[in-house]
């Protein structure tokens, strides 16, 4: 178990890292990422999550549930709604507004716009930690070298559309008035739910090694749940969606290419 912390450390530090790397792009530009070049990357996102969803959590989480025994879609399934509806209620009750909107979703509070507009990003990498945090520990569970070398394809994937996702939150701040420093700042921060709650996956699943199965389909529902909640709609606002779409697939052909090569 203490080798699935240490991966899953590295994984998720590693996404971390790359929304802190995005975050710094506010140092050097001046105006947010412009309306088409943020569709692909909101696209992209979307496919590299539709992927991971299916090939890095689903379909493990089958095959586990098929290794113990058990009916192969009840876990999935079961698992799957049960990510959904975290994720749901945590979009409902926690207060967030992102970024080009007007309106904030979530329960009436008296905060900052700039606090709101961190906690939209953050609520989203939740379910992504989730994901390669599960992934090293399923790898660990199996003392399997092409399971740990999948996790790294998901923390590769996760990580690369974690890029674009960090500089959307530190230039939209930067234009609410915060200072370049402050910015980077909360827009790196917004990454670090990713290692807590991988890490945190990670002892909940060498407790309860059965659930393993129903925790995987949890983070694929998680993640598939902010995909056609906000990050698809986003990027098909206003006219030419169609570079959104070919985001989406470009997003879901390098997650494919990743866990076929290294997983």
């Amino acid at each position: 178990m203490s080798q699935a912390i240490w991966w899953a450390t590295i994984g998720t530090g590693f996404t971390f890292f790359m929304t802190a790397l995005g975050a710094a792009l506010v140092f050097f530009f001046k105006n947010q990422i412009k309306a088409g070049v943020q569709k692909i990357f909101l696209g992209f996102a979307s496919g590299v999550m539709i992927a991971a969803s299916v090939w890095s959590l689903l379909i493990p989480a089958m095959e586990e549930a098929k290794a113990a025994g058990e009916t192969e879609w009840i876990p999935a399934v079961g698992g799957f709604v049960f990510g959904i509806a975290f994720l749901m209620i945590l979009d409902n009750l926690l207060p967030h507004l992102h970024p080009q909107a007007q309106e904030v979703e979530g329960l009436s509070a008296n905060w900052k716009r700039t606090t709101m507009l961190v906690l939209a990003v953050t609520l989203h990498n939740i379910p992504e930690g989730m994901a390669v945090g599960l992934a090293f520990a399923l790898a660990a569970q199996h003392s399997d070298a092409a399971g740990y070398s999948a996790a790294m394809a998901l923390a590769i994937g996760i990580g690369i559309q974690n890029f674009p996702e960090g500089a959307a939150i530190s230039l939209p701040l930067r234009q609410e008035g915060l200072s370049r420093t402050r910015s980077f700042v909360y827009g790196a921060l917004s990454g670090i739910v990713e290692p807590i709650f991988g890490i945190l996956v990670v002892l909940a699943a060498g407790s309860i090694q059965p659930l393993m199965p129903w925790l995987l389909s949890f983070a694929a529902g998680a993640m598939m749940y902010v995909v056609v909640e906000e990050l698809i709609p986003e990027a098909h606002l206003g006219e030419h969606s169609n570079v959104g779409t070919l985001g989406v697939m470009g997003g879901f052909l390098l997650m494919m290419v990743l866990d076929v090569a290294l997983g």
